[in-house]
């Protein structure tokens, strides 16, 4: 979660951006909304109570307008640069279609979700989803998953959800958690997945293997490829299919951007996520970041966009609209990927990527390899590059640690990033739980923990 001076600068930020009008909230966020920098005022709602005591009553419905906006999504960017997304009805409604298409057994369903309605996939994918489909939403508040994590699985079996998502660090605490508590019933989940980031599939594995004990059928965990850009949902994989990861020669993938089969037990070999085909109506392409030039099956690139669940652009921002698309209206992700066999598969955000003499280093690898090592928190660790003369990016790992022997941490950080990636470490910073910088939907946030570094802003244990 965000510090409280950070969430509310942003959250004011938001709001003159946004030429707001009004800002509806409950009395404990008043504090948040109201600000010399956010004039709009501020009008309290006590939505429990009303939703039980207000009479019937009649609502005079606008005519429909598909270019009206639906939703002005902000990025999760830096407190200085955010960028509004402007989600018309016909994206918005377009995205949903999409996904019940793909899925059609939705429509029965009951989601249990915690997700913040701040970020798309709690607004879209859980809560608009629920308004237009009529299919039943278990809604918990955030901070509740944050405090007791494992009710998470409570609230799936005591509700008998069938349909849940979340991101990375969560299915790894509720793998955790699920290995050392008593016997829950998770038969009645139909998928449970994963995405807002590129999905890890040790995580998924982990999760599979613990909620085999309580019912969880491996065929229900599936990964999703996504971004608000593109009103949610870009890639999913149908029912039934279950999670399957992309076995390729990280070598080959590093420094030839192609992505060669290789079994699990080959050395070098890495596995990614398929997050199965793009749904209905969304054209994707892969091009060579550089030049433009589309790619063929397994060689990776940038992944494009287009189609009618893609938004026009940024609100009152025509520069960042302009820098987004390329011609012919295919939106720049910004993201690493390629196609295997029609699926799309997510190696990382570009910008991300660390060129360590001529290798293309993706961060989550060595994230992944640092995370192992005993005293270290799971999905609380950093990697990223620093311009170097020498040979290029000087590898840096910063990591949260709960207890432990800090020089033993860092020799066990150094030791195992090397033996699975290959490469030696320049720097490894240990820190205190709280320390890494993240989004308000728990994604790592890379750069300002660079920024963070490099000002020596960092208390190192």
């Amino acid at each position: 979660m965000e510090p409280l001076p950070e969430f509310r600068a942003r959250t004011q930020e938001r709001i003159r951006l946004g030429e707001v009008a009004t800002v509806v909230c409950d009395p404990d966020l008043v504090e948040v909304a109201e600000g010399e920098s956010s004039p709009a005022p501020v009008t309290l709602a006590e939505l429990t109570g009303a939703a039980t005591s207000m009479p019937a009553g009649s609502y005079d419905r606008p005519p429909d307008d598909p270019e009206r906006t639906a939703i002005l999504q902000f990025t999760s960017g830096s407190t200085a640069d955010p960028k509004g997304v402007v989600i018309p009805q016909r994206c918005l409604l377009e995205n949903l279609d999409a996904m019940v298409d793909r899925d059609p057994a939705m429509r029965q369903d009951t989601y249990v979700s915690w997700l913040p309605l701040y970020h798309d996939m709690g607004l879209v994918a859980n809560a608009a989803h629920a308004m237009t489909s009529g299919i039943r939403l278990v809604l918990a508040p955030p901070a509740r998953f944050v405090i007791s994590p494992g009710s998470w699985v409570e609230w799936m079996e005591q509700y008998g959800g069938t349909f849940t998502l979340g991101p990375n660090f969560s299915l790894a605490m509720t793998a955790r958690l699920l290995r050392g508590t008593t016997k829950r019933d998770l038969g009645r989940c139909r998928r449970w997945g994963s995405g807002s980031e590129p999905v890890d599939p040790g995580i998924m594995d982990g999760l599979s293997a613990a909620g085999a004990e309580h019912g969880l059928r491996r065929h229900a965990l599936f990964a999703a490829y996504g971004m608000a850009e593109a009103t949610v949902v870009i890639a999913f994989p149908p029912d039934g299919t279950g999670f399957a990861a992309d076995v390729v020669d990280a070598r080959t993938l590093e420094f030839d951007g192609r992505a060669e089969p290789r079994t699990p037990d080959d050395p070098g070999a890495r596995r990614l996520a398929r997050c199965g085909p793009p749904v209905r109506g969304m054209e994707v392409r892969i091009t060579d970041p550089d030049t433009g030039t589309v790619v063929g099956d397994r060689m990776a690139g940038e992944i494009e966009l287009r189609g009618p669940s893609v938004v026009p652009g940024y609100f009152r921002r025509p520069d960042a609209t302009a820098a987004a698309f390329r011609e012919g209206g295919w939106l720049c992700s910004g993201d690493l990927g390629y196609f295997a066999e029609g699926d799309l598969v997510v190696c990382g955000r570009l910008k991300d990527v660390i060129i360590v003499g001529g290798r293309n280093v993706f961060p989550e690898d060595l994230e992944r390899a640092a995370q192992t090592v005993e005293g270290v928190r799971a999905g609380n660790v950093i990697a990223f590059g620093v311009a170097s003369g020498r040979k290029g990016d000087a590898l840096v790992v910063v990591a949260e640690v709960k207890s432990g022997d800090p020089p033993a941490l860092r020799d066990g950080i150094a030791r195992a990033v090397g033996q699975s990636v290959g490469l030696r470490l320049d720097d490894v910073v240990l820190v205190a739980p709280g320390t890494i910088p993240k989004t308000s939907s728990g994604k790592l946030r890379r750069s300002a923990c660079r920024a963070r570094y490099q000002a020596e802003e960092l208390e190192r244990l």
